[in-house]
């Protein structure tokens, strides 16, 4: 007797294509490492190979806030722990042991103390150890007490920004209020969530500076769309624009922001950055000056300030005025990566603790942060002076941050060239500038801007010593531009 078997038939294969990714990550953009940062890697990689046919020899990525890619070079005493830290040997060792200060070992043996090692997972929130010292940090620096338990170190802010969103934007329409220009991790992450990001405008020709009439009439509008506004983002100091907001202001904000039930969304990671005579204040320390009851969740990071230390990923939110079963939930969603990288914890904890006065290491440690940070501020005044210099291009003082973000104007001609690439004309110009010079800056469409106007953003970071060069290259630059498309 015969069976007969019924077979299955294959389905053709095909390629997995564009159309079934999720539409919000082909929509999400991030401006700092898109179209110029493709361009410029090829670049790179031609030189490398030995290419000679490029009209430069080397690229400058005057992109992202990146200080080491630009030779900065670390805090010896926060590279010494992270050395013994990870390698406890060196500590036993009479050899390697003499190469290291008394106050190193101290603390990489104070670390190892509160972990099993550097190797191993750690609490979702972050080693206790690192969090109290960043919660004594923010006691010194406000004084006002703080719960280490109110403390998420996280692998960068980048990280804390993201935990938080995932966790206010529950509906299509939720809205986060969110300065222009803006740092493209808001703008991406929201377009991820499905989110809407709602832009206020920075008043460009009075220093950046925010206003809460500007607020108020942002917000009323998204209220008109049908938009539900949950949380305003505040950047101080600014990124691009490296403003620093007055006491006053923000203590209009904190207040506006408490009348409208609005989550502060505080991007404070630039808070060393400071270039000017207005001081950094952290919207915590005016909230408690006030009594306010805002909830804010405030950011800090280990690449930013005079450390630079980006490819560590050390960050921390800080969650001040939500109730025990919110902050139960962030450390829910943070249990499901498990934790952040444990360098980065350390650094977090190195930069908020660092050598005190007294202490073997201190006087290094002064030395390099305090010139560092002197350099910066020449590196700032002299790059803010130098494009204002250039026809056509206005730039704001470089009060704080780590970057200038000039406003240029093109002739009829450019924009008419732009159009006729299919690019925006500042995106027309940063291109022009990598391939003629090998200087990559991002067009300020990536930053958003005020509909009409033209920008680009570049670090200060490059070197005293290069900046001359890397001045005098967009010197020559511009000025070829603008002659080769004078209406």
């Amino acid at each position: 007797m015969s069976q007969s078997v019924t077979k299955t038939e294959a389905l053709p294969r095909r390629q997995i294509t564009l159309d079934d990714l999720s539409d919000s990550v082909r929509a999400a953009q991030y401006a700092v490492r898109g179209e110029l940062v493709i361009k410029a890697e090829n670049y790179k990689n031609r030189l490398l190979a030995g290419d000679k046919s490029l009209p430069f020899d080397k690229l400058s990525f005057c992109n992202i806030g990146n200080p080491h890619e630009l030779g900065q070079k670390p805090v010896t005493f926060f590279r010494q722990v992270i050395a013994l830290a990870h390698y406890p040997d060196l500590m036993t060792n009479p050899i390697t042991a003499a190469a290291f200060p008394p106050d190193a070992i101290a603390r990489a043996q104070k670390y190892l103390g509160s972990m099993s090692s550097t190797g191993a997972y750690s609490h979702s929130k972050g080693i206790k150890v690192f969090r109290d010292e960043v919660a004594q940090f923010i006691k010194r620096r406000d004084g006002y007490e703080v719960d280490a338990e109110n403390l998420f170190l996280t692998n960068g802010a980048s990280s804390a920004v993201s935990l938080v969103l995932q966790m206010l934007i529950k509906n299509k329409g939720d809205a986060v209020l969110t300065p222009i220009p803006q740092y493209p991790l808001y703008s991406a992450t929201l377009q991820l969530l499905q989110g809407e990001l709602t832009g206020y405008y920075l008043d460009e020709s009075n220093g950046w500076t925010l206003t809460v009439n500007e607020l108020e009439t942002r917000y009323n509008e998204a209220v008109a769309k049908g938009h539900n506004p949950k949380a305003i983002t505040i950047i101080n100091p600014g990124n691009p624009t490296g403003q620093c907001l007055k006491y006053d202001t923000i203590k209009d904000i904190v207040k506006w922001s408490e009348g409208k039930n609005l989550v502060i969304l505080a991007d404070e990671v630039y808070q060393e950055n400071i270039y000017s005579t207005t001081p950094f204040v952290s919207f915590f320390k005016v909230a408690n000056d006030i009594k306010s009851t805002v909830p804010i969740v405030s950011f800090h990071s280990a690449s930013k300030g005079v450390v630079g230390e980006c490819g560590a990923r050390g960050g921390y939110g800080h969650w001040h005025n939500f109730p025990k079963e919110i902050l139960d939930e962030a450390y829910k969603m943070s249990s499901i990566s498990l934790c952040s990288n444990i360098t980065g914890q350390m650094m977090m904890g190195l930069i908020c603790n660092p050598p005190q006065e007294g202490e073997p290491s201190f006087a290094q440690y002064k030395a390099e942060t305090q010139g560092q940070l002197e350099s910066l501020q020449r590196r700032a005044k002299k790059l803010g002076e130098a494009l204002n210099k250039l026809e056509g291009v206005s730039c704001q003082p470089i009060e704080g941050a780590m970057y200038a973000f000039p406003t240029v104007t093109l002739s009829a001609k450019a924009h008419e060239a732009a159009k006729a690439m299919g690019k925006t004309p500042d995106t027309m110009y940063a291109l022009s500038l990598l391939d003629e010079t090998g200087i990559v800056c991002v067009p300020g469409a990536g930053f958003k801007q005020v509909p009409g106007t033209l920008h680009y953003r570049t670090t200060i970071l490059p070197s005293e010593e290069a900046m001359d060069g890397v001045i005098e290259k967009m010197n020559v630059f511009h000025q070829q531009f603008m002659d080769k498309y004078r209406d």
